[in-house]
């Protein structure tokens, strides 16, 4: 987020496995406003090994589910809701609020109709083509096997998240490219679908820059799933942290919903005429 940043409305979120239906049982309550917590809802870490295969098999695996996730996204229409705002004290004193429909071409590629954008009132900063890259690629961020090579990954432990028995990674880049952009934090996987249900921390480099007396400052965030047709889909991330420019520091709030996922019908194929 760049000085004139970037924040989060927040909403209650609760991991749960369906009992009957392939839809998660989730709860979207309170309307409370808190710091990004990445260990809200969390249990206690347990540092014992996972039983019966080795971190490194159990990354291998849950990579390869991770990139059935994407494959499976890639087949559906949703709704990217993005709401950001800045506060002074307790008050909003500035907001931008998008609305964006999502599809995917037969190729995989992103197609995006924007239907509802009000005219920005943030105060003292705005959001950067980078800021817009973490809410499209990061926030709802999916580790696919052929991401594998640019990360460390390293086995943290079990821990219990809400309804929910994960194994806990942290992620790391194996090294950082110039011009490329990566994710830092942890990643909470299913124990039983090996798909990632939760995701905590922020994008590397930070990109701290100084032109024009412009300073990017990258925010944490902290992002959720739900069960879409029997996949872990993102669904819901948010930010509430407060960016220090220098000497200058703004509060920022931000929730972005993906939401209204539907099967996208297949390209009809073409019938040929005799």
């Amino acid at each position: 987020m760049r000085l004139l940043a970037h924040g989060v409305y927040l909403l209650g979120f609760h991991l749960r496995r369906p009992i009957v239906s392939a839809l998660i049982a989730c709860s979207l309550a309170g309307f409370g406003f808190a710091q990004t917590d990445c260990a809200d809802g969390n249990g206690v870490l347990d540092n014992t090994p996972p039983k019966g295969t080795t971190p490194q098999e159990l990354t291998q695996k849950f990579a390869a589910q991770e990139s059935k996730v994407r494959d499976a996204r890639s087949r559906y229409t949703y709704t990217q809701d993005v709401l950001v705002q800045t506060l002074n004290g307790t008050a909003v004193d500035g907001q931008f609020h998008e609305i964006t429909d999502v599809s995917y071409d037969d190729k995989g590629k992103r197609i995006e109709n924007v239907k509802f954008s009000e005219v920005p009132t943030l105060q003292g900063l705005r959001l950067s083509a980078e800021d817009m890259d973490d809410i499209r690629t990061f926030m709802p961020w999916i580790l696919t096997t052929d991401q594998l090579p640019d990360y460390k990954i390293d086995y943290l432990g079990l821990q219990h998240v809400d309804d929910l028995d994960t194994y806990v990674f942290h992620v790391e880049p194996a090294k950082e490219e110039k011009n490329k952009r990566y994710f830092q934090g942890r990643v909470w996987v299913d124990n039983r679908d090996l798909q990632v249900v939760k995701l905590c921390g922020k994008t590397v480099p930070e990109q701290i820059r100084r032109k024009k007396k412009d300073i990017e400052v990258r925010p944490t965030f902290v992002g959720y799933r739900q069960i879409i047709d029997g996949y872990w889909f993102p669904t819901y991330a948010r930010i509430d942290d407060t960016l220090h420019f220098g000497v200058q520091s703004i509060h920022l709030r931000e929730i972005v919903k993906f939401k209204e996922y539907k099967r996208r019908e297949p390209a009809a194929a073409a019938v040929s005429k005799p």
